[in-house]
Order: C-alpha cells, then structure tokens, then sequence
C-alpha cells in the first residue's frame, strides 16, 4: 500500500470511528432527552437528532464503501501507457489555448488548487483511460470544454 493510500485509509477509519461514537454514545441520550419533552410531533429537538441520525447512518455506509473500495485498489493493475490514478496530465484548452496540468488522485487527494483532481470528477473520469495525443469533451457546470491531451505521465513515469 502507498503512503497515499495509507494516509487515506487512515483518514476514513477516523471519521467512520468519530461517526460511531455519535451514532452510538451521543444521538441515543440526545434522543432520550427529546422524548422526555413530551409530544414528538412538535418537538424540534427530537426532529433534529432524528435527521442527525439518518444523515450520520447514510455518511458512515459511503464511508464503509470507500473503504472497501480503496482496499481493491491495486496499483499494479494500472496501465502504463494510459491515464488512471497517479497519472499526470498536461492539457491545452482547444478554445482558449490554455494550458492545464492536472494529477489524477481520488476524492479523498483532490484539491483543484493544486492542480489535484479526482478521478470521479467530470474532467478525472473523462481523462481515465486516455492517452497524449487525445482529444477529450467534459460536461462541465460552465458547459462542454474541449481539451487535447499534451503529454501524459503516469505514476510509475512519476515514481
């Protein structure tokens, strides 16, 4: 396992611990404390610890499934000679001639500022799989962008 995926993992075992403790020592007194208020109908106290509680449930399973997910990542299944995780991308921007240079990380990784997306985003998924020289389309929010692909590394030119 990576240093990257290391950190990672460990990043999502603290938050699924953190979510654990709150589902399971916090949000029952909270709960125990709404009932005693009286009539649940009206009691905000009570609605918001039930809400609390489904939004924490629905967060600790995606946590669980990245987990999981990351956990098949094997870097020695990646290509060499097309773009996936690890991978850097130099791209020209067909319409303005812009230049861009992206790495290919997962959510967790990503930070835009730094040039560091994730391969789930429009413009990462769009990317995987291609290789210098492509030509690539990306629905974006600000629309349809057009980008050639300049030069390629991937993480084990990077290394």
């Amino acid at each position: 396992m990576t240093d990257a995926a290391a950190k990672i993992r460990a990043k999502l075992e603290d938050e699924i611990k953190t979510i654990e403790f709150e589902l399971n020592n916090e949000l029952p007194k909270e709960l125990m404390k709404a009932r005693a208020h009286g009539d649940l109908s009206e009691n905000a106290e009570y609605k918001y610890a039930k809400e609390r509680q489904g939004f924490l449930s629905a967060r600790l399973g995606q946590l669980k499934h990245r987990l999981a997910d990351l956990s098949m990542l094997k870097l020695d299944n990646l290509p060499r000679d097309r773009a996936a995780y690890g991978s850097r991308v130099k791209l020209v921007d067909l319409k303005s001639q812009a230049e861009i240079v992206y790495t290919l990380v997962t959510a967790e990784e990503s930070d835009v500022s730094k040039g560091m997306i994730s391969t789930s985003s429009p413009i990462g998924r769009a990317l995987l799989g291609r290789q210098a020289g492509d030509e690539v389309k990306v629905q974006t929010p600000a629309g349809v962008k057009e980008f050639e692909i300049v030069t390629l590394e991937t993480i084990y030119d990077i290394g």
